[in-house]
């Protein structure tokens, strides 16, 4: 968990609690290390300070949201109407003002972590895909496929490190009744490399001559 909080006795106070539950939890006292971390760390649940110096939380919520679908509550003095609509508009999963009691933090904590973990996720090396939402990531950046192009990177992915026949990915990706010919996968991967492994340092997708393709780590 990250908790990004500027006000040393509250942050220590959420920490204690949140580590009585069990939960391994990382402190940022400003914006910009807080964003930091949202951006480039992977954790299960954010809290975040709306006044911080620096980026400020709504700042970091939106930035998350591009990206990321991590619970984020916001915990705020804020506590009009308007402020909390903004809040929630940015992307925050929750709002909780203070003064706030540690009971009601911690109900609403573990509330949004059973939410999180109903979204399914697979990942793989630095590849996030939500087969649900339909969405794919790769070290943090969103990657824009084509219907046909996810279908094809879920069934590498559901079937990492194992090499999968062109006839495997065909009945898979296009279906049993394709009676179209093989290359199409060897195009679609073509195409798929352009937008998965290209712009990165590293190859994931890897051909295995006279068999198929597999989803290897770097």
């Amino acid at each position: 968990m990250l908790v990004v909080e500027d006000e040393p006795r509250i942050a220590r106070i959420i920490e204690l609690e949140l580590r009585h539950e069990g939960l391994t939890v990382t402190i940022a006292r400003e914006g910009q290390a807080g964003m930091t971390l949202a951006l480039e760390g992977d954790f299960d649940l954010v809290i975040l300070d709306w006044m911080l110096p620096g980026y400020s939380g709504l700042d970091i919520c939106r930035a998350l949201r591009k990206d990321k679908r991590t619970p984020i509550i916001i915990l705020t003095a804020k506590d009009s109407l308007g402020d909390k609509v903004l809040g929630l508009d940015a992307g925050a999963d929750d709002y909780i003002t203070k003064p706030f009691e540690t009971e009601e933090l911690l109900a609403r904590v573990r509330a949004a972590l059973r939410r999180g973990q109903s979204r399914e996720l697979i990942r793989f090396a630095d590849l996030y895909m939500y087969p649900e939402e339909r969405r794919a990531l790769r070290a943090g950046q969103t990657l824009e496929l084509t219907a046909r192009e996810f279908d094809l990177l879920h069934a590498l992915v559901r079937h990492a490190e194992k090499v999968l026949t062109r006839e495997a990915i065909l009945s898979q990706v296009w279906g049993y009744q394709f009676d179209g010919e093989t290359n199409v996968v060897d195009v679609y991967i073509r195409y798929l490399r352009l937008k998965v492994d290209e712009p990165f340092a590293t190859s994931l997708i890897h051909t295995v001559r006279g068999v198929g393709y597999v989803l290897r780590k770097p």
